[in-house]
């Protein structure tokens, strides 16, 4: 693993899209580019891209907000439609910032975000990287181990930091050396916001519209998926426990225009496990240079 850069001077502000608020972290200039995070409990936008915001900050205006559900965002996810939730903040918030258009970099539940989002308007989308993203042949197979522990964080006895430690290090990563106790506790410590507890923005779907919402978050039997054709890089770790890798080739199958990197060595966390090499990757797509 790499060690983490110094972040910049962030810039932080929340913004009312008008159905909810959504707070942002702001570094560099140039061309615009988001980073969606993940749903694991705990988690929000600068913490989940602790080591890349210094490298993208270079050419780019790097906007990491904190998806709905999370962080100083406001909480609760429309959990019969959870990835359209979250892609209606995403828009709103480019809205407010005056963006038509912008790179998305999505991170698990981010990147079925970003996806869902180019879907339903790809107009708004430049380029788009998909980290082991959300949503992928996930009614073509059950559940891995990696899911059903996100999905049942908040459900039985409830969350207890034994469960966040045990996710992030047996599932979350390949090698958790460099994880540290202090960074368990923060995540810990966050995953018990009472919003959180009373509405767990990734949560398994249930209810009389469960099948619908089952099959809606399964994105590769989207019809537009194979007319999609914002230029998109799909990165995965190879020894990911939580979204199965098999879900790159799928990706790579349908979408038009896909490049695909499948990182030996590596969990559900590219971004964090491979920095350098996540890093050069995704500057070199998001300028072009293939």
């Amino acid at each position: 693993m790499t060690a983490q850069a110094a972040l910049p001077t962030l810039h932080e502000a929340t913004y009312d899209t008008g159905r909810q608020k959504i707070f942002v972290a702001k570094a560099g200039e140039g061309p615009a580019v988001l980073l969606l995070h993940g749903g694991g409990p705990g988690t929000n936008g600068v913490s989940s891209y602790v080591r890349n915001i210094t490298a993208l900050a270079r050419d780019h205006q790097v906007i990491v907000p904190d998806l709905p559900g999370y962080g100083r965002s406001t909480k609760g996810v429309d959990p019969a439609d959870p990835f359209g939730h979250l892609a209606d903040g995403v828009r709103g918030l480019l809205d407010r910032l005056g963006l038509e258009k912008a790179h998305l970099v999505g991170h698990s539940y981010g990147g079925a975000c970003a996806l869902r989002l180019a879907l339903d308007t790809p107009d708004r989308v430049d380029r788009m990287v998909l980290v082991a993203p959300g949503g992928i042949g996930t009614t073509r197979a059950l559940p891995t181990p990696g899911v059903n522990r996100l999905l049942s964080y908040y459900t039985g006895d409830g969350p207890s930091r034994q469960k966040l430690e045990e996710f992030i290090r047996r599932y979350l990563v390949f090698d958790d050396a460099d994880i540290t106790d202090s960074a368990i506790e923060e995540r810990y410590r966050a995953s018990l916001d009472p919003e959180a507890v009373a509405a767990p923005p990734l949560r398994r779907p249930s209810g009389r519209g469960a099948l619908r919402t089952i099959w809606k978050m399964d994105l590769t039997r989207d019809a537009r998926l194979t007319r999609l054709a914002v230029p998109t890089l799909v990165v995965w770790g190879a020894a990911d426990k939580v979204n199965r890798p098999s879900g790159a080739r799928m990706l790579a199958d349908r979408l038009p225009d896909c490049d695909l990197y499948l990182a030996a060595g590596t969990g559900h966390w590219p971004q964090y496990e491979r920095a350098e090499r996540f890093n050069r990757l995704c500057a070199d797509f998001l300028a072009g240079r293939r």
